[in-house]
Order: C-alpha cells, then structure tokens, then sequence
C-alpha cells in the first residue's frame, strides 16, 4: 500500500497581489489529484509573514524503497526486544505456594 506524505510550500511575503495571486494559482495548477490543500499564515510583524500550504501527494519510488528498509529494521529490533523479554521471563517461574499465594522461583 502506498502511503502519502505531507507536503510543504512556504511564500513569503509579496509586493503586490497580482504577485501573490500569479504565486497562488501556479501553486494550484502543480498539484497533485486530491492533495487535500491547506492554506495557513505563519510569522509576526517582527519577523515577517508567510503563507504555508500544505498537502499530500504520494510516495516516491526513493521514499517507498527507503522506508521499507526502515521498516523492516524497527520489526528486527522489536523481534529482538521480544525475544529478550520472552527469555527474562522465562528464567521466572511462578509456583503457588501452600497457602495459594505466588512465590517467585529463580
């Protein structure tokens, strides 16, 4: 299955509208079908301001292959980590004692 990532583009702030709108509809003509697009406006007076749009597009072939090599080392690691707390619990016994109760036997 292949997933979508979360894309970004940033505009900083522009001289004119005409500017603005040219930026805004070449953003809208290079997306990608059903991006499910959203506009923010990010900064301050002090730093300035800018329009972030995000959206989802899907995977690369480069980004697929590379998180499929991830994924398989989490399920490494996680195989290991389980089979290290099988074999701690394993040393533990648990034997009930006379009066019902649990007894730790090492």
């Amino acid at each position: 299955m292949s997933r979508r990532v979360k894309e970004f583009i940033e505009i900083q702030d522009h001289a004119s509208l005409d500017e603005l709108i040219a930026k805004l509809t070449e953003v809208r003509d290079a997306l990608p079908a059903q991006p499910e697009a959203e506009l923010r406006l990010k900064g301050d007076d002090v730093f300035g301001r800018k329009l972030s749009i995000s959206y989802f597009r899907d995977q690369t072939a480069d980004e697929a292959e590379c998180e499929k090599r991830y994924a398989e080392a989490r399920k490494e690691d996680k195989e290991r980590d389980l089979a290290r707390l099988q074999q701690e619990l394993g040393v533990v016994c648990y034997t009930p004692n006379r009066k019902g109760k649990l007894r730790i036997v090492a």
